[in-house]
């Protein structure tokens, strides 16, 4: 008993790493069940990065998707990428307290079920409200791997500790962008977008089997908590009374707001306004280069600098970028060189790799006491910001870049006032 109740307030050195899988594998009796901190790392940035290729490869069929169940309006294609971001919204919500009660564990599994169910519907789908409906599902169940990685990561570790695991877990995450493009190409050019889903769900069960049998269980039998609609609405609001979590959160929520503006645009600005063609997924994949580079770095750099100076610069950064950027578009009609376009948006998403791991440890960093419920209090209320901003940014799209270039400037103004407002106190 004695192990557990440090496992989940501590763990927070090498030593202690050492330690902590000493004592779970005494507890499950195997070592066969205690995985190093490597793999640790590994388990739990796959399971985050599923959301990541579920998006992203659809990107290169959004035309052949269109093409197939009859959509009107090309803008609406991208309801395909949103219809995600809903489910992942809402379902946090709920997967979040679910694994205060059950676990961690069994909630995810739950949520996998839920995720390979909405690929099913998708794959089977003859129009676009059953395709959405697929999709939403989806994001309701990849919503569990989601929001419980993050309370996994904050049983086990806190401060810039855990910063820096998160760190480690993005850099993972975001090499995703890099591949899932040409994956999700190459399987629509060879079976059609339908066999997209169908690697989504051989690539859950990969991940979902390899969670199961090689990550114990995090949450002490006595740190579990009732779930009931009162205790979740009670300690919802005590999070949102917290002025770092909920002002982190909210920052984050305007950030993704703009990330998502451009994932929602990316098809049509590359392929369409740029007549990239099939060169798309490779220049995709080169702007997310910068992601994972700023979050490898920041591993390093949030030990030195921390990380309310690294959000506050971020931020600064993001915001004159936005207004220079829109400003020499403006003089070119919204048609800049696509040269200018590639530069400005490594410079600008560097800044976001670096905000997006410290944002969250920032938000969840007074929650220890509610790790499950804060984490989904967190990752939903941030979700739910960002889809009508980011839809907003999409729906936009008129042929040029400047409906992305005005958002990412407005969206990353009002960013830096919440933190403002956060660290004034």
């Amino acid at each position: 008993m004695d192990c557990w109740k440090r496992q989940s307030h501590q763990a927070s050195s090498q030593e202690d790493d050492d330690w902590l899988e000493g004592c779970i594998g005494l507890t499950l009796k195997t070592p066969a069940a205690t995985p190093s901190f490597v793999e640790f790392i590994v388990i739990i940035s796959l399971m985050m990065a599923l959301p990541a290729l579920t998006i992203d490869a659809m990107l290169p069929a959004l035309p052949q998707i269109g093409n197939d169940l009859s959509i009107l309006n090309v803008n609406d294609r991208q309801l395909v990428i949103s219809s995600l971001f809903l489910g992942l919204g809402i379902g946090q919500l709920f997967f979040g307290p679910l694994s205060d009660r059950t676990g961690r564990k069994p909630a995810v599994m739950v949520g996998y079920g839920l995720f390979i169910t909405g690929a099913l519907i998708s794959i089977f789908s003859q129009d676009f409200p059953t395709m959405l409906a697929g999709r939403s599902l989806q994001g309701i169940g990849v919503s569990a791997p989601r929001a419980i990685t993050m309370a996994i990561v904050r049983d086990r570790y806190e401060g810039r500790r855990m910063a820096r695991v998160m760190s480690f877990v993005m850099t993972v995450f975001i090499l995703v962008p890099l591949i899932a493009p040409s994956l999700g190409q190459a399987i629509a050019d060879f079976s059609g977008w339908r066999g997209i889903f169908i690697a989504f769900i051989l690539i859950a069960l990969s991940s979902l089997t390899w969670f199961t049998l090689r990550l114990p269980e995090t949450l002490a039998p006595q740190n579990r908590m009732s779930f009931s609609l009162q205790r979740i609405f009670h300690a919802t609001l005590e999070i949102v009374r917290i002025r770092p979590a909920v002002g982190y959160t909210i920052s984050a929520g305007l950030i993704s707001g703009a990330f998502l503006g451009y994932l929602n645009s990316a098809q049509q600005i590359y392929q369409e306004q740029y007549a990239l063609g099939r060169n798309f997924p490779i220049v995709f994949s080169a702007i997310s280069l910068s992601l994972g580079l700023a979050s490898f770095l920041n591993a390093t750099m949030v030990m030195r600098f921390g990380m309310r100076f690294l959000v506050r610069w971020s931020l600064r950064i993001i915001l004159g970028l936005a207004i220079v950027a829109f400003g020499i578009a403006l003089l070119l009609d919204g048609r800049p060189p696509l040269g200018f376009l590639i530069a400005y948006l490594m410079a600008t998403f560097f800044c976001i790799g670096i905000l997006f791991g410290n944002q969250n440890s920032l938000a969840m960093q007074p929650l220890g006491h509610l790790a499950g419920l804060g984490a989904a209090v967190v990752g939903s209320l941030s979700t739910l910001i960002q889809i009508p901003l980011g839809t907003l940014i999409g729906q936009r799209y008129n042929g040029t870049v400047l409906p992305l270039m005005l958002g990412i400037a407005i969206l990353s103004a009002l960013a830096n006032v919440v933190v403002h407002w956060v660290e004034s106190k």
